[in-house]
């Protein structure tokens, strides 16, 4: 099949580290389930899929200074407090070493991390980041300036927006484990939240997340809120009718947007993905790996998972 896979590689590393036993190691005992298990997580997608083409994006910067000077709640929790640790944790790719700061991770899941890249380049499978932006930024610009059908792979729901039948993006949501993907199209989103997939950025924002610090309209929830898209098509519209006394709002609803005014200017473009970001073009899916995967996957004592990834790659070959 002629289509692009977009890999969100932490969110996918992480279920990994939590999904296999951490007594998975390496013939040194260092910890390599993380490891291991984005591999799994790869093999099966290529099997399953058979992407032509699949790029593992990466946070070069997972809580961009922009996007905290816009909103300073912005991920706040999940700054790590001994940043050093991980500061420099891969040069293919930061974890917000340009901002001094690094993402809270487990002890053991930290040092995989590079292991991790230097794996997927060992097997030719492109690692994309850019200085300044997330991950997904990047597959927000890999997406929208594709010329074939999109997989976004990711457990991250902000990515639904994305979503987009006509120009064939969808959302492979991993949220409830690899056994249990999730294929997210228009109908989905339509039938979860009762909005339209473009309306759902102004959906996130109004909601909020409190697991990326987005705090939304206090008293908004998700029902209200795809009530109010459903009738004033986009934050703009509800804005509008919040400050016309002649829209049908209540009182209180008005006093909830009144009150949020300043966080409501800057939510959309903290929401928001980037689309616009210049990047290389996706090459062909690799062909099996060589001898350079195969040192390592001797080093780090990979296994079943090395097998799994050979034959998948192997398969794209035939």
């Amino acid at each position: 099949m002629n289509s692009l896979m977009l890999v969100d590689t932490a969110s996918l590393y992480f279920r990994a580290f939590y999904g296999l036993p951490s007594t998975l190691r390496s013939p040194e005992g260092e910890p390599v389930n993380a490891v291991r298990g984005l591999l799994d997580f790869l093999a099966r997608l290529i099997t399953d899929q058979r992407p032509s083409s699949l790029v593992c994006c990466w946070d070069n910067d997972w809580r961009p200074g922009w996007r905290v000077d816009l909103l300073p709640s912005y991920k706040t929790h999940r700054v790590a407090e001994d940043a050093s640790a991980v500061a420099d944790i891969i040069g293919a790719g930061g974890t917000g070493a340009e901002s001094g700061q690094a993402e809270e991770a487990p002890d053991e899941l930290g040092p995989q991390v590079p292991v991790i890249a230097e794996v997927l380049q060992s097997l030719q499978i492109p690692i994309r980041g850019v200085d300044g932006y997330e991950a997904d930024d990047v597959i927000g610009s890999l997406a929208s300036q594709a010329d074939r059908p999109v997989d976004v792979v990711t457990g991250d729901r902000d990515l639904f927006q994305l979503v987009d039948d006509a120009e064939g993006i969808r959302v492979i949501y991993t949220a409830r484990g690899m056994s249990r993907l999730a294929v997210v199209d228009e109908a989905w989103i339509r039938d979860k939240y009762g909005i339209k997939a473009s309306q759902y950025a102004d959906f996130a924002s109004l909601r909020g997340d409190p697991s990326d610090g987005i705090p939304g309209v206090s008293g908004i929830g998700e029902k209200t809120a795809a009530s109010l898209l459903g009738t004033y098509g986009d934050l703009n519209g509800i804005l509008a009718a919040a400050s016309d006394p002649d829209s049908a709002l209540t009182t209180a609803t008005r006093r909830k947007f009144a009150e949020a005014i300043d966080y409501l200017g800057v939510a959309g473009e903290v929401v928001r993905v980037a689309r616009d970001l210049q990047l290389p073009a996706p090459p062909p899916l690799p062909g099996p790996p060589g001898a350079a995967f195969d040192a390592l996957a001797e080093r780090w004592g990979l296994g079943s998972s090395a097998d799994r990834i050979r034959t998948a790659l192997g398969a794209t070959a035939d």
